[in-house]
């Protein structure tokens, strides 16, 4: 019997240095953990709540500190857990029922929260912390409330300016977010908009109907390869959704197209890049953000290929969509690609008046101001036929054509002769001009190298010396007897 007896004391006293040690080691953890808390270390302080929750998981205290430090890190979802975890365990506990309500404010569930404000208010009447949460709480509801009534009848600014006031109190509420979204779409505001869902997305967990909504909205705007990664984020939640995965395929398309034709406009494949941006336009009817990209890839591609019938065409289909400083600057260089000079400077004039400093439109306007004033002497492009980005091998080829076809022996009637006389000598000033990098570069920037008018001129150009060149390097025919008559 009394080893029996010695035998629980000695178990009783064990119990007691083994709970001793839990509580020391409990009161450790909780110290550390507040310790990082009140230092703004709040993933180290969550680590050790986290230890002090599995060490004792009914103290309310551990559930109430760890619940805060969820709250610091804006996780509502499970500060909420603790916090109910807490008031299970004590009902009296104010301080957890006040932060709760918190919370639920924060989320916009104002209902749920005004019970928690209205029982800390009952047990400490006065409470400086729990009125100042009721009075915001009721201003929410108004602002609410007004905003909702704005939005129904089409007042979309009075709505969102509430909606504004409204979450920075309900701070966490995706619903009064999603309908700003609504609000500023209605006012083009897409960009804001698209915050909005931004927020949205991040606030709801699994919500595969915010991603599909954000997707479509960026597609819209034609942004589709943000819109690609958010309708991508969706199918990881519901790989089979019914609305995400048809889109999904769509817009996976459209970027790939977009993205091939903006690598070939890079590389200088025009041909790639009118192929590919006309399938966008084939694929894509609706959408005219979508569209105006595909337009002014066309635009800059029929420029490039110098022609102008279709460059013009599509450059003025882009500005029709969407009209600003560059897409202008697109459509002067095609009126300038056609000689169209008046027109050229008008449209350049109109880039300025979007954007006083845009560099394409003041030199661009400088540029087709010296071509008019160029088109009213020799344009030696327009004499050999060749566009202006025309390569020397080019230029030497049309020359060849063009002096075989206009050389006076070809004409035995004086008046023609005299016609394909003046016609010889423009053809060989053209190539004296083009082919030589310096004279060509001043042509360019609106001087007649071969001006004596001008002042400018540099000598060493005889007609009759590119009359004996071409003479040598016919093939065929006998020797001309061309001479020149200036009487």
């Amino acid at each position: 019997m009394y080893r029996s007896c010695g035998l629980l004391l000695v178990l009783l006293h064990i119990g007691h240095d083994a709970s001793a040690t839990t509580t020391k080691g409990l009161d450790k953890l909780l110290e550390l953990g507040t310790e990082f808390l009140h230092a703004g270390r709040y993933q180290d302080a969550l680590s050790y709540f986290h230890e002090a929750v599995e060490a004792d998981p009914k103290n309310y205290m551990t559930y109430f500190k760890r619940g805060t430090v969820y709250l610091a890190l804006g996780k509502a979802k499970q500060a909420l857990t603790d916090f109910d975890k807490v008031l299970d365990l004590k009902p009296d506990f104010t301080a957890a029922r006040l932060q709760r309500g918190t919370v639920h404010l924060k989320n916009g569930d104002l209902a749920i929260a005004e019970e928690d404000f209205t029982q800390v208010l009952m047990l400490l009447p006065g409470h400086e912390d729990a009125s100042n949460a009721y009075s915001k709480l009721a201003l929410a509801r108004d602002l609410i409330s007004n905003a909702e009534a704005y939005y129904s009848h089409g007042d979309y600014d009075s709505a969102v300016a509430h909606l504004s006031s409204a979450i920075e109190i309900c701070s966490w509420s995706p619903h009064l977010r999603n309908l700003r979204a609504r609000c500023r779409i209605q006012l083009n505001d897409a960009a804001a908009a698209v915050s909005d869902l931004r927020s949205v997305a991040k606030l709801t967990s699994d919500n595969t109907d915010a991603y599909y909504e954000l997707s479509t909205l960026l597609y819209q705007l034609g942004l589709v390869q943000d819109s690609l990664k958010e309708v991508r984020e969706c199918l990881k939640l519901d790989p089979e959704h019914e609305t995400c995965f048809p889109f999904y395929k769509k817009t996976k398309k459209v970027a790939k197209l977009i993205e091939d034709a903006e690598n070939a406009h890079e590389s200088g494949d025009a041909e790639t890049c009118i192929d590919k941006a006309n399938k966008v336009l084939k694929l894509e009817t609706d959408v005219v953000n979508i569209r105006v990209t595909a337009l002014e890839l066309l635009c800059k591609s029929h420029t490039a290929n110098s022609d102008t019938e279709l460059a013009i065409k599509y450059c003025r289909e882009t500005v029709d969509i969407h009209k600003d400083a560059d897409s202008l600057c697109l459509l002067a260089e095609a009126y300038l690609l056609g000689d169209e000079y008046d027109d050229a400077i008008r449209t350049f004039k109109s880039a300025l008046d979007l954007d006083q400093n845009n560099q394409k439109a003041k030199q661009g306007l400088q540029k087709a101001q010296q071509r008019q004033k160029q088109s009213e002497r020799r344009d030696y492009y327009k004499i050999l036929g060749v566009p202006r980005n025309a390569k020397k091998q080019q230029i030497v080829k049309a020359y060849r054509k063009a002096a075989q076809k206009w050389h006076p022996d070809n004409f035995p009637d004086e008046d023609e002769k005299k016609r394909a006389e003046k016609k010889f000598i423009d053809i060989a000033a053209a190539k004296e001009v083009l082919t030589d990098e310096e004279k060509r570069a001043k042509f360019d920037r609106g001087e007649d190298p071969l001006d004596p008018e001008s002042g400018k001129h540099q000598g060493g150009f005889n007609p009759f010396q590119e009359f004996h060149h071409f003479h040598q390097g016919s093939a065929g025919g006998g020797p001309f007897h061309f001479k020149f008559n200036f009487n």
